[in-house]
């Protein structure tokens, strides 16, 4: 027996050495937090799962997410809109309302870009195959490619003038331009944070007991944070661009790259890698 091996044999003596009846140590087991291994095995293999997927079914709830995400977009404007402008406290209101897309998303299952750089790079790497990087990119793509054209569709959509009251076309427009003030730096370095959140709620969420709960704290935490998430400033983006207020080069290079390359280095680079040395040796 290995050192490592003796260890682990130590710690489950350690944790069966009580004089409780099994019905009580059932009542333990049920409450026992799961290991940083099993969540590692559980994401493995919805990341294996999702990796499987046909090419239509992931192009066609890409474009909903894409579409239904955009409710972020749409519900802080309306509470922006119906707060008074000069409360120092608005902000704290507002962002309730962006996380509603991402609940909506998430609960739902439907395939979103920034949540698939843990999913699907979590089976990557033990062992790593160049079939499954391929994998992987395919996934990437699709989703990512579908997420864009379902934004695209909502903030198209959005530029009806008799969907909302002049209040809330003024706030989608005022958060339109914010996220279209930001520098390529800037979206970069506020993609990384983002990236990172998203990941964490991926990682937590076989864990959670409320999912919604941990949806909205997260989701809502980013909104607060000023952090850019592609997906959302997306649908933001698009709009602007739409109404001939910035041009596509400036969507693409200023605003999608380098949001894009935020969110994969927090959510794959620094989450994913981390976490993955976190669990490596368990998995020996």
């Amino acid at each position: 027996m290995t050192e490592t091996e003796q260890e682990k044999a130590d710690v489950e003596r350690e944790k069966n050495n009580n004089n409780l009846s099994w019905q009580e140590r059932l009542a333990v087991e049920e409450h026992e937090k799961l290991s940083p291994r099993l969540v590692y095995e559980i994401i493995r293999r919805d990341g294996i799962e999702e990796l499987s997927r046909p090419t239509k079914a992931l192009i066609f709830s890409g474009i909903t997410a894409g579409i239904i995400i955009s409710f972020s977009f749409i519900f802080k404007a309306a509470l922006i809109a119906y707060l008074p402008a000069e409360a120092i406290w608005i902000d704290l209101v507002a962002n309730m309302g962006y996380t509603v897309g991402f609940v909506l998303v998430i609960l739902g299952h439907m395939q979103l870009f920034t949540e698939n750089t843990i999913t699907t790079v979590v089976p990557l790497f033990n062992p790593f195959t160049f079939e499954k990087l391929k994998g992987v990119f395919r996934l990437w793509s699709i989703v990512f490619i579908s997420n864009l054209v379902g934004t695209a569709l909502a903030a198209l959509f959005l530029l009806n003038t008799q969907l909302f009251t002049a209040e809330i076309d003024h706030a989608l427009n005022e958060l339109a331009h914010h996220v279209a003030s930001f520098s390529m730096t800037e979206n970069l370095i506020k993609g990384i944070p983002a990236g990172i959140l998203i990941a964490s709620l991926v990682w937590m969420l076989p864990s959670a007991s409320n999912k919604f709960l941990l949806i909205f704290f997260i989701t809502y935490l980013m909104g607060l944070g000023g952090f850019t998430h592609v997906i959302v400033g997306s649908a933001e983006m698009a709009y602007w661009v739409y109404q001939g207020h910035a041009s596509l080069g400036t969507y693409l290079f200023q605003f999608l790259i380098p949001t894009t390359l935020g969110n994969i280095i927090g959510g794959t680079g620094v989450f994913t890698l981390l976490i993955y040395g976190q669990v490596n040796e368990e998995l020996d």
